[in-house]
């Protein structure tokens, strides 16, 4: 009886996992680099990865008690995947650690920008600005405008998503 509990299918989890795998699949669209002009780096790919979970967070927000497992499940299986990135990049097992709770800070302040900012819509005035000092950082031409625009698009795609799609690991973002 307990195994049965222990071993039962999560739904939950699942479900957090297939949105994480379809968050990095979009992240990784060539034309997030090659038109929005998203920095081919290590730190671009974060900032992707982290605007895409958090996207799917901020749609799932809210949205009661299957919404905040899924959430968990996504929020986790993110974190492990960051952990697994490092290890394959070579960091050692010392460091690990210590730089996880970097990123785990870096996505926790990045969320909750994106919130302020997301809060401060239609006005994209605080997204532009925040988009320009993280994911445009290092770089010498900011095209954040047409990343706002994306940004804005894959927010009204997943509004109109039915939340039990998402409960399912489903999801379609907007064209790039």
């Amino acid at each position: 009886m307990l195994l049965d509990r222990l071993f039962r299918p999560r739904p939950a989890l699942a479900a957090g996992r297939a949105l994480y795998g379809r968050a990095v699949e979009q992240s990784r669209s060539p034309e997030l680099y090659s038109e929005f002009g998203v920095p081919d780096t290590v730190e671009g790919r974060f900032e992707s990865y982290s605007l895409h979970v958090v996207l799917l967070l901020n749609r799932l927000r809210g949205q009661g008690e299957a919404a905040g497992e899924v959430s968990q499940s996504l929020f986790d299986t993110y974190v492990k995947g960051l952990d697994h990135a490092l290890r394959e990049m070579g960091v050692g097992d010392l460091s690990v650690g210590r730089k996880m709770r970097k990123l785990g800070e870096a996505f926790y302040g990045r969320g909750k920008s994106y919130e302020t900012a997301f809060a401060a819509l239609p006005d994209t005035e605080a997204l532009q600005a925040l988009l320009t000092r993280t994911v445009y950082a290092d770089a010498e031409i900011t095209p954040a405008p047409r990343l706002v625009a994306y940004i804005l698009a894959q927010r009204a795609a997943l509004a109109g998503q039915p939340l039990k799609r998402l409960l399912a690991g489903e999801v379609d973002w907007a064209p790039a």
